[in-house]
């Protein structure tokens, strides 16, 4: 049994519908007894089909469509990106394409996301996971140098923006508006990360709108001091996502940098990342040199003929140069054009690297809500949920390219994270499937209107249901390490296990064998550590306590072994 695609080259799967009409009721369907349908999920049609098999020969089966996905019932292993052969009678071939274009997009057919439909129900309300005022308070936010703002607490200061902002201490509400208006969108600075030792901060933007004129605005040219004042950092040092030239660039439509000559108390750094339409050319690419085959002898041209990898190091270096900064003390500014993409990526990879708490599992479902939901990155148009149009410009792989990082990361420190690899294809996997709310519209206002949170269930409820399956084993929590992989092409790798993964000869090699084993050792770690637990309460007479504790004075206690048993990898 093989589901519909639920893959990173297209911008929605077969899964993303409204409830059935009524037509259906005399279609003559089979039993689907051996598939889960979820609660919400309605059956719309099936028919025998040929599946056009990349790997194999054809293969006979039938094909279920529900309001959710498609199946196609045979005898081999999953599948995707299908292609079908029907017999030519009547019209059939065009009824059940009509059928899956309908139930693929049904935004553009007048219907309802699935998330909306679902009727699934979990013992925690995932939405809980990310409170904006919780989180400042942990980072050490509010302090003497920096206040909270609800000025936007209607978005009328900013409409893509979350209502609780954290800004300079010394900053008055009539500078914000002021700055407002000279920053793309309305997005003024903010803060993104406090550092508690030394007060460097992570702040995050749009552009400057000084067009081809070059408009100052001393106000925002105050504002970005106030910043740097706030810790007594010598220089603020400007981090532009960038290409120099395609910011000079921007400012041919109004946009631009912050000049020299205007912000003469702050450095200005190009990261050189390209934009958005690069970044949807390059993955495919990637989609063209692995599906449906991969030509192992010119294997490594092909891959580098698609740039992604490159790309994937210009990001992480400059998360690093962004992270390395804050650690030294010094406060930055991170900004693209808009402030919702290459922004996000940088601010939350340098995060990543700066506070364990985000490579917790908890954590970093935090850092996701707060650094690319609340404040705004267009989830909607750079992935398409339910629209038909897939030539459409804003489409881009900006977040599965963050993720890509992440594990990129994960691979490099392999104790230092507390989640797995399988929370990361979850997490992409329904980045697509709009079966949860957690990633539908562009920004919190837009899921505010449509009332996302009462409406729809949160992807962490489903994933917070059984965190076993998400940790991983060779996690060793630290502090204080601040982490910074190596972004070089030599280091780095193409995630064959996401990218590649419906390709038959790499589902078999998904699970490490040295994970297997530690989870093995981990298993009879915990039977004994059970056993101990069962002896101590067992042996409850006074004298054979006494005896114990003269025999161990120091005798530790089954948490305290846990500790000791731990394996360094």
């Amino acid at each position: 049994m093989a589901s519909a695609p639920i893959a990173p080259y297209n911008s929605s799967p077969l899964g993303n519908s409204s409830s059935p009409n009524a037509s259906r009721e005399s279609l003559k369907m089979e039993p689907l007894a051996d598939v889960a349908m979820l609660p919400g999920e309605e059956r719309v049609i099936d028919k025998d089909i040929i599946y056009i098999c990349p790997f194999n020969a054809a293969v006979k089966g039938k094909v279920f469509i529900t309001n959710y996905r498609l199946y196609f019932k045979n005898t081999d292993s999953d599948m995707r990106n299908l292609r079908f052969a029907l017999k030519q009678e009547g019209h059939s071939r065009r009824d059940i394409f009509e059928i899956i274009f309908k139930y693929a997009f049904p935004l553009s057919h007048g219907m309802q996301l699935f998330a909306f439909l679902s009727q699934e129900k979990y013992e925690e309300n995932g939405w809980n996971v990310y409170e904006a005022m919780e989180e400042y308070r942990r980072q050490g936010v509010p302090n003497s140098e920096w206040r909270v703002t609800f000025i936007n607490k209607n978005y009328e200061l900013c409409d893509t923006y979350p209502t609780i902002l954290v800004v300079p201490y010394k900053a008055t509400e009539e500078d914000l508006k002021r700055v407002a208006t000279f920053r793309s969108r309305c997005r003024i600075p903010v803060l993104s990360w406090f550092h508690k030792e030394n007060h460097a901060v992570i702040t995050r933007c749009s552009q400057p709108l000084v067009g081809m004129s070059g408009k100052r605005n001393k106000d925002d040219e105050r504002y970005l001091d106030l910043i740097r004042e706030a810790n007594g950092t010598t220089k603020l040092t400007i981090y532009d996502a960038r290409p120099n030239v395609n910011a000079v660039a921007n400012k041919a439509t109004g946009g631009g940098y912050e000049g020299d000559d205007a912000y003469q108390n702050a450095e200005l750094v190009f990261l050189d990342i390209h934009n958005i339409h690069v970044m949807r050319e390059s993955l495919k690419k990637l989609k063209d040199i692995v599906y449906p085959g991969v030509e192992e002898s010119h294997w490594l041209s092909s891959l580098e003929s698609t740039h992604w990898l490159e790309h994937i190091k210009l990001v992480l270096s400059g998360a690093i140069q962004v992270a390395d900064k804050v650690s030294s003390g010094s406060s930055v500014v991170v900004h693209c054009s808009d402030g919702w993409d290459r922004t996000a990526q940088l601010t939350s990879l340098a995060m990543l690297m700066l506070d364990s708490y985000y490579r917790t599992l908890r954590g970093f479902q935090v850092l996701l809500e707060k650094e690319w939901i609340s404040f705004g990155h267009k989830f909607a148009s750079r992935i398409g949920h339910g629209d038909k149009n897939h030539a459409d410009q804003d489409r881009s792989p900006i977040f599965v390219q963050f993720i890509d990082c992440v594990w990129q990361m994960t691979k490099q420190f392999p104790t230092a994270f507390e989640f797995n690899e399988r929370l990361l294809v979850v997490i992409l996997d329904h980045l697509y499937s709009c079966r949860f709310g957690t990633f539908l519209y562009n920004c919190e206002s837009a899921r505010e209107s449509n009332n996302v949170r009462v409406k729809t269930v949160s992807l962490w409820s489903f994933v917070n249901r059984d965190t076993s399956l998400y940790i991983n084993p060779f996690y060793t929590p630290e502090s204080s390490c601040v982490l910074y992989p190596v972004a070089s092409m030599r280091h780095l790798e193409l995630w064959v296990t996401y990218y590649i993964r419906w390709n038959p000869r790499i589902q078999h090699q998904q699970q490490s064998p040295v994970e297997q084993r530690y989870k093995e050792l981990l298993a009879l770690r915990d039977q004994y550590l059970k056993k101990l637990e069962e002896l101590q309460l067992s042996d409850s007479a006074p004298s054979s306590t006494h005896l114990t504790n003269r025999s161990t004075p120091n005798a530790a206690t089954p948490n305290q072994h846990i500790t000791h048993l731990q394996t360094p990898f």
